[in-house]
């Protein structure tokens, strides 16, 4: 999607003769470094050719499948290194061969203050130091002290139990800790609300939880009455070792004073073979977010975890341990989880960040001094496409607001670019003089993006690979799958897809004959995606009317789960999410709408922040719920002269009517939506929808319930009940 241009002919011209000089000076020596050798003696070719190349192919012939990638069409791979096959021998294999290299880091706080904006509201500050460092020896040696401690505390192999904190390096030591004993590792998105928190920790009859001291006394603290089985709390922070008003019968530890006590001879014995975890063992029971409902929990074993990032880690190019990863994704949520543990399985080093944090911009930040991304200056990171949608948005603002010179430099630029990505070329001089500053925003040394968690647009996939400089891996993947399915392959530059299988599993599709959807389809099959694998998981704990619904084994004993979602393969194997059967809805007339097709072209619009499209069956149209951009829509109110405040605005009629007619005439263009598909009447919120709000998940999914219920009187409304 190239950017509008209204430039000076001129200024287009000289532009136009620099580039050919340059193409001229340049084509010889980059044409001859496309091609080059494999260790073999064969040639990989262009990025243009090999992003041509088939991904996969069904491994029958049939259109239905089952789909694998080309270089695991004879068998799964389901292990990185021989015998290492459960996560405890995956650090220690990690610790064993990079003894003296960084592994956590972790930001020293130099101090905090809280600081009054106009508005009246006072938000904290935090002038942060360097990164300090954990050796993978050192880590290692301060999970198995961990281990032992909790065993002290009465801990027991095989018995559950629970983290419940914020992405940190406690987090991974607690969770290595867990491996190596052989404690099923319970995890909670720190953002639930307390009736779901308590859920799963009843449910699981957990005695022990790990948590940090801010969580507890505003999450935990409210309903640890509502958890009779609980015993012991670990506080990961420098913490006091009074704790006044709390229960009888629970015991608070600091995460140091059970280190010390693991420590100890008597406690710090070694590790009782019997008692170690094998492959077929539970890692992990992984709470969802709760974006259909009330969390479950995913069981998911060693052997899961061990393929699933091994899938993963062979879509990364020369992965290696001078790598640097940035960890600020929520550590309950798959997509984080085995991000970092593929990095720690390749010896890279992880630097801790949290959203508030991330940049120089970025809210908890005291101005003038630097994010987190500035000082780690990482190498990969993953995101999930709201935050990039941000990113995208801000900078085209930013580039709005630039005088005429610069704006066309800079369109000028991106258009060339985009043009030269498309043949498979790089532009080093454009990178250099025009994007290197938006690239610092993420510390200027990115060379891999893994985007997951909901689709990413076209629009700002486009935007990521230009004006980051690096390619975007779009992946595709769900918590019953550990994260793994497909990831698009670095030098495929086409957008709207998700890449083709990880070597880990394959993928077949299934008729959806009610949606119209079939693997006879032309000119691609289509259905309900299905995975298979190594990497597909145990299935819902004590759920099991849910498992039979949702996972089958095969004659051949292979395991598959039923994502829900409908896809289409293409020529190369490349596969597209096309829709999701609950996100399908039937309108009174018979024509079906996709809600989330509808949101994903939508949120396309400089307008939108955020939307949620609803429908009823029993209605003739679809309505949506809308967070509008603040500054977009101050300068469309500007423009026909309607003042009031934020919350006056959002809950204008008149400006209800001029968002509405801004956001059909850009559904209209370019013929992305039907007309019967773009919502006819909205309701704009003028509050963001965060995940402490509950209306959105950690990684900012749509809960569609809670928006329901939310918006329940606007629904009446809009629909003529009021």
């Amino acid at each position: 999607m190239k950017l509008k241009e209204d430039l000076n002919p001129m200024l287009l011209l000289l532009f136009h003769l620099m580039v050919w000089i340059y193409t001229v000076i340049t084509f010889l020596p980059s044409y001859l470094l496309s091609w080059v050798s494999r260790p073999d003696g064969s040639f990989y070719g262009s990025e243009e050719e090999r992003a041509k190349r088939a991904k996969a192919r069904s491994v029958l012939g049939q259109p239905e499948g089952p789909y694998r990638a080309v270089s695991s069409m004879k068998k799964l791979v389901t292990s990185l290194h021989p015998g290492v096959d459960t996560l405890d021998k995956m650090f220690e294999y990690a610790a064993m061969r990079f003894p003296h290299r960084d592994c956590l880091g972790t930001r020293e706080v130099i101090s905090e203050e809280d600081e009054r904006q106009s508005n009246g509201k006072v938000f904290k500050k935090v002038f942060l130091g360097e990164y300090r460092w954990l050796s993978y020896k050192d880590t290692l040696t301060a999970a198995t002290h961990l281990g032992s401690g909790l065993a002290a505390l009465g801990q027991r192999p095989k018995t559950n139990i629970a983290i419940f904190c914020e992405t940190r390096a406690e987090w991974i030591i607690a969770a290595q800790a867990c491996f190596t004993y052989n404690f099923p590792l319970v995890t909670i998105y720190s953002t639930l609300g307390g009736p779901a928190i308590a859920h799963g920790l009843n449910e699981t009859q957990v005695t022990h939880i790990i948590t940090s001291r801010e969580l507890l006394e505003t999450r935990l603290k409210a309903i640890l009455t509502d958890v009779p089985r609980l015993q012991h709390i670990i506080v990961v922070d420098n913490t006091p070792t009074v704790w006044p008003s709390y229960p009888r019968g629970i015991s608070i530890h600091n995460m140091a004073a059970v280190q010390k006590l693991g420590a100890r001879h008597e406690n710090g014995r070694p590790i009782n073979k019997q008692t170690a975890p094998l492959p077929s063992d539970i890692a992990v029971i992984m709470y969802t977010s709760g974006s259909t409902g009330i969390p479950k929990g995913v069981m998911i074993s060693h052997s899961n975890i061990i393929a699933g990032i091994t899938g993963m880690a062979e879509r990364i190019p020369n992965l290696c341990e001078e790598d640097t990863y940035i960890g600020y994704l929520p550590l309950a949520h798959v997509l984080e989880l085995s991000a970092e543990l593929v990095c720690v399985s390749h010896g890279c080093r992880i630097g801790y960040s949290s959203p508030q944090t991330l940049a120089d911009q970025s809210t908890k930040i005291k101005k003038g001094s630097k994010g987190d991304t500035s000082v780690l200056q990482p190498t990969l990171m993953a995101a999930v496409p709201e935050i990039m949608d941000r990113i995208y948005k801000n900078v085209m603002t930013k580039v709005e607001e630039m005088n005429c010179v610069q704006r066309t430099l800079f369109i000028l630029a991106y258009n060339y670019k985009l043009e030269q990505l498309a043949k498979g070329y790089s532009t080093p001089l454009c990178d250099r003089l025009v994007f290197r500053k938006v690239r610092s925003l993420l510390g200027g040394r990115t060379r891999v993006l893994l985007s997951g968690g909901a689709p990413l647009s076209a629009a700002t996939q486009r935007f990521m690979n230009v004006c980051f400089c690096c390619p975007v891996g779009q992946g595709y993947g769900l918590t019953e799958t550990c994260g793994a399915g497909t990831i698009s392959e670095l030098w495929d530059y086409s957008t709207g897809r998700v890449g083709g299988p990880l070597v880990c599993c394959e993928i077949k599709l299934k008729d959806w004959v009610e949606g119209g959807y079939r693997s006879t389809d032309k000119p691609h099959p289509r259905g309900e995606i299905l995975i298979g694998g190594p990497n597909v998981t145990m299935g819902y704990y004590k759920k099991d009317a849910k498992n039979q619904e949702d996972f089958f084994v095969d004659e051949n004993g292979q395991r598959w789960f039923c994502t829900g979602d409908i896809g289409e393969f293409q020529e190369d194997g490349c596969l597209k999410i096309i829709d999701r059967k609950k996100d399908l809805v039937k309108l009174q007339a018979g024509e079906y709408v996709s809600l989330g097709k509808v949101e994903a072209m939508l949120k396309n619009c400089p307008l939108i922040d955020n939307i949620c499209a609803y429908a009823n069956s029993d209605e003739t149209y679809v309505i949506g719920f809308v967070v509008p951009n603040q500054k977009q829509l101050l300068a469309l109110v500007d423009q026909y002269g309607i003042r009031g405040s934020w919350e006056e605005l959002c809950n204008s009629k008149a400006v209800e009517e001029l968002v509405l007619r801004v956001i059909t005439e850009a559904a209209l263009t370019g013929e992305k939506l039907e007309r019967f598909e773009i919502p006819r009447k909205i309701r704009l919120s003028p509050e963001p929808w965060t995940p402490e709000t509950g209306l959105v998940t950690d990684a900012f999914k749509l809960k569609r319930k809670e928006l329901k219920t939310h918006y329940q009187d606007d629904i009446e409304r809009m629909y003529g009940g009021k």
